[in-house]
C-alpha cells in the first residue's frame, strides 16, 4: 500500500499545538484531511473522541486502530473549579497536566501559549538526519500514520472495513479512552490495538522497527490477537518486535478493563515526554524507519486478516506436535511404568 504521502502527514500533524483537553486544533487537522476520502465517515462522539470509519459503514470492522491526541502540557484551570495543583506544576495562570517528574518542571523551561493551554518552547518538527524531533511526537505520531493509512486505504480502492479512533485526554488516565469505552460504538469482539510511541525496554531498540506491544506495566493483551500481528510480520518479512513495554500504560489496558479486545503496536521513542539527559527538557524523537515500519504493518494486518484477528494457534499445535511424534519411541518404551499402554 502506497506511504509517499506518510512524511507530508507527520509534518502537517506535528506541528498542531496540543494539551489535555485541548486537542480541538489536531481534532480540526484530522477532520480536513480525512474530508476528501470518499470512503472514510468521520463523526465525533459525545466527549470530542472522533470515530472514524473506512468502507462498510454499516458493518462491523474487526480492526479498531487508535490514537490519543493530546501531549503533556500546561493548560488554564477552570475558575472555581476546586482543583489544586502542587505549586512546583503552577506557571502564571496555567497548571501542567500529565506525567513529568517535578525535578523537570521545576527548571522554568520557557513555554509558548496557544490562547488557553500552552506547550513547551521546543521545535514542531525537525528531520534530523533518519530521526523526527518533535515537542511532541506521543502520541501524534500515532495519529499521523492512521490518518495516512485511511488516505492510502481510501486511494487504494480497496474493499475492507476497518476503524479508528482519536481520543482526547489520555495523559491523565485515560479519559477519552473511558468514555469510548462506556459507550462502545463498534462490535463486542471488535480488537482496539493501541498505536502509541513508547520507551523501548525489553531488548528493543530504536531502529529497531515498531514494537508489538504485549502488554503494559497495568496489564497484558489479547494473546490472538498479538500472535495474528506477528504472524503476518513474519510472512510479509516485516521488521519488528515483541516487546514488554512496563515502562508506562496504554489505552489498551483502560479498555480492556471494559471487557474490550485490546493489542498494542508501539514506535520506540527518544526522550520520553520531554524528558531529556540532566534534568533538561528537550524534544521527543523517533526513527523515521520505525514509523515506516509501523504503517507497513497496520496495512498488512488489514490485508491478511481483513476480518479481524485470526486463529494463528494451527500453525503452534503442529510444531508441537511434531515434537510430540519425534520422542513416540520414548513414550511407548516407558508406557507401562505408567499403566497407560
Amino acid at each position: 500500500m502506497d506511504r509517499g504521502h506518510l512524511h507530508e502527514i507527520l509534518e502537517t500533524i506535528l506541528s498542531v499545538p496540543t494539551a489535555p483537553f485541548h486537542e480541538y486544533h489536531i481534532r480540526d487537522v484530522i477532520i480536513r484531511l480525512l474530508d476528501p476520502c470518499s470512503s472514510v465517515k468521520v463523526d465525533e462522539d459525545e466527549f470530542g473522541n472522533l470515530v472514524v470509519r473506512h468502507g462498510d459503514c454499516d458493518g462491523s470492522p474487526g480492526w479498531i486502530f487508535g490514537s490519543h491526541m493530546d501531549h503533556p502540557g500546561f493548560v488554564e484551570v477552570p475558575v472555581e473549579s476546586g482543583y489544586h495543583p502542587e505549586t512546583f506544576k503552577v506557571r502564571d495562570r496555567f497548571a501542567f497536566l500529565g506525567g513529568v517528574p517535578e525535578s523537570y518542571l521545576r527548571q522554568g523551561f520557557p513555554i509558548k501559549e496557544f490562547d488557553q493551554f500552552a506547550m513547551w518552547d521546543l521545535p514542531a518538527f525537525e528531520l534530523r538526519g533518519t530521526q523526527i524531533w518533535s515537542r511532541a511526537c506521543d502520541d501524534l505520531i500515532g495519529c499521523a500514520v492512521i490518518v495516512a493509512l485511511l488516505i492510502a486505504l481510501d486511494r487504494s480502492g480497496i474493499e475492507l472495513s476497518c476503524s479508528a479512533v482519536f481520543t482526547r485526554a489520555e495523559e491523565v488516565g485515560f479519559v477519552g479512552a473511558i468514555k469510548l469505552a462506556q459507550s462502545w460504538p463498534f462490535k463486542p469482539d471488535a480488537c482496539f490495538v493501541s498505536i502509541e510511541t513508547s520507551v523501548a525496554v525489553d531488548r528493543a531498540m530504536m531502529g529497531g522497527g515498531p514494537m508489538c506491544r504485549v502488554g503494559d506495566r497495568i496489564s497484558t493483551f489479547d494473546h490472538a490477537t498479538t500472535a495474528s500481528m506477528l504472524a503476518v510480520a513474519q510472512r510479509r518479512s516485516l521488521k519488528i518486535q515483541r516487546a514488554l513495554l512496563d515502562r508506562g500504560a496504554c489505552e489498551a489496558s483502560g479498555l480492556q478493563a471494559y471487557g474490550i479486545r485490546t493489542a498494542g503496536i508501539s514506535v520506540p521513542l527518544g526522550n520520553y515526554h520531554n524528558c531529556g539527559e540532566q534534568n533538561l527538557i528537550s524534544p521527543e524523537f523517533v526513527e523515521l524507519g520505525d514509523i515506516e515500519g509501523l504503517f507497513d504493518l497496520m496495512a498488512a494486518i488489514l490485508e491478511e486478516f481483513p476480518k479481524g484477528p485470526g486463529d494463528c494457534s494451527a500453525a503452534l499445535r503442529q510444531r508441537f506436535e511434531l515434537g510430540l511424534d519425534t520422542h513416540l519411541p520414548f513414550i511407548e518404551d516407558t508406557a507401562g511404568m505408567f499403566h497407560c499402554e
